[in-house]
């Protein structure tokens, strides 16, 4: 790790193919902070998270993810890099046919845990944080959306990560339940975790207000207002 900057980005050029998306993109994100980042479809936002989580990569400058240099991360990297990430996206993408407990097993095993009395705890813990814990055995089509997404914030609190990448994490929710999803991942970043939303939401944005970054015109703005 750069410092304190858990992500730190300077003059990188996004690329889809051969089409650039973002060009000379300077951007540093630090341990505890929470910061939208916002513009058009189209617009980049979710090319950027792609890098951060090592599924684009960098084809100039230099990046550093939770300690991963990016323009010299290998595919085999790229799991041990996610771990130190969470990553929250609008389709809460659980397994439907696995209960709440089932679904946080499945990604531990997944991604090292053996001990079954260290992957029971760790459950609760998180569970605990979200306000769940009382769901441990439900299936995801018997409680709410927002309880559904806060399983998925629990999910990405599994492997103690330095950063949540939330990828329109309010997307399919109310207004009320998205304030609250929104003041959940506030708490997470007051704990030292940081959060990077990228949102469409202004209203959420302006009831939550914090930095902002930006990406118009091919640019990155880092400390953008709405």
């Amino acid at each position: 790790m750069i410092g304190n900057s858990i992500i730190k980005l300077n003059g990188v050029d996004i690329f889809q193919q051969a089409h650039l998306v973002l060009s000379n993109v300077n951007l540093h994100v630090d341990k505890g902070d929470f910061v939208w980042l916002i513009g058009q479809t189209g617009s980049g936002k979710s090319s950027l998270l792609k890098v951060i989580y090592g599924d684009l990569n960098i084809k100039n400058g230099t990046g550093h993810a939770c300690g991963y240099e990016l323009s010299k991360l290998a595919s085999k990297d790229v799991p041990y890099l996610r771990r130190k990430l969470g990553i929250v996206f609008q389709d809460f993408q659980l397994l439907t046919d696995r209960s709440i407990e089932q679904n946080l097993h499945f990604v531990m095993r997944a991604t090292g845990w053996t001990d079954k009395k260290l992957i029971a705890e760790r459950t609760l813990d998180v569970l605990e944080k979200v306000g769940l814990r009382s769901k441990l055995k439900k299936m995801p089509h018997e409680i709410s959306g927002g309880e559904q997404q806060r399983v998925v914030i629990a999910r990405a609190l599994l492997n103690d990560p330095e950063i949540i990448l939330a990828d329109e994490p309010t997307g399919n929710l109310d207004p009320e339940t998205s304030e609250e999803i929104v003041l959940l991942l506030k708490q997470i970043s007051q704990s030292g975790t940081a959060v990077l939303i990228a949102t469409h939401d202004y209203h959420i944005i302006r009831t939550f207000p914090s930095r902002i970054i930006k990406c118009e015109n091919g640019k990155v703005l880092e400390d953008a207002v709405i």
